[in-house]
């Protein structure tokens, strides 16, 4: 299924679990941000933008612009009903580009890395935060929550080929490396809640999918929270 027929049968749930629980994944937005060091008065460029979320993240004298293709997240950047390419920005327009864990519904990614240097001034940078290919996270989501979901799951993660794939595309690869942390949440009914709508699971029972994600990821506590392991693979590159 392309990216467009995955969310268009699942953007509603997620975009409800996003909202109900804005800062649980707090570290998958703010994290990438930190790599890519957004300046005052710099047009920033998010895509695919789901529903918006990583806007409050970005310093406030940036200037956000989401391109999402699927109605069904709550706020698609205003992009929503056309496809993913082309952009709808003009050549340079950007000073920099984000992508946060889209890219793995992408067979292939470069005619995308095409589009955002394209999009993408000369200087600009781009960071790009997805699932690594050797990652617990990559087993979790194909074996775990495919298993349950409406419409299976297997992605096409990171590695060292989207390196080169960056390259061919003009990127220059600045820094690239596997980042931990959790998604976190007041008790184990909300995180058992909130990973069922975010991935549209369905016929599991609330012990057996924190048993699941513990099985694969591994729980972790802070205080009076728990959360749940994480990791993303990101790149860091500058056009050349």
């Amino acid at each position: 299924m392309s990216y467009e027929q995955i969310f268009e049968a699942r953007g509603t749930a997620y975009d409800l679990a996003m909202q109900r629980w804005p800062d649980a994944r707090r570290d998958d937005f703010v994290v990438p941000l930190a790599w890519l060091e957004p300046r005052p008065g710099e047009m920033i460029v998010d895509v695919p933008a789901g529903g918006g979320y990583l806007r409050p993240y970005l310093p406030r004298a940036c200037h956000w612009f989401g391109h999402e293709p699927c109605a069904s997240f709550g706020d698609a950047g205003g992009a929503a009903g056309t496809d993913l390419l082309p952009l709808p920005w003009p050549d340079s327009f950007a000073d920099a580009a984000i992508s946060i864990a889209g890219v793995h519904h992408l067979d292939d990614k470069r005619p995308l890395f095409r589009e955002l240097r394209r999009a993408t001034r000369l200087g600009g940078r781009f960071v790009l935060a997805d699932v690594h290919e050797a990652s617990p996270v990559g087993r979790f989501l194909d074996e775990f929550v495919g298993r349950y979901n409406s419409t299976g799951h297997e992605g096409c993660y990171l590695g060292a080929g989207t390196l080169d794939e960056l390259e061919s595309s003009g990127w220059c690869v600045e820094r690239a490396e596997r980042v931990s942390f959790g998604w976190w949440f007041e008790d184990r009914a909300s995180l058992a809640d909130y990973c069922r709508m975010l991935f549209d699971m369905r016929d599991v029972d609330d012990e057996s999918l924190v048993r699941g994600i513990e099985q694969h990821l591994g729980l972790r506590v802070r205080g009076d929270q728990i959360g749940m392991n994480w990791e993303l693979f990101l790149v860091r590159t500058r056009t050349n």
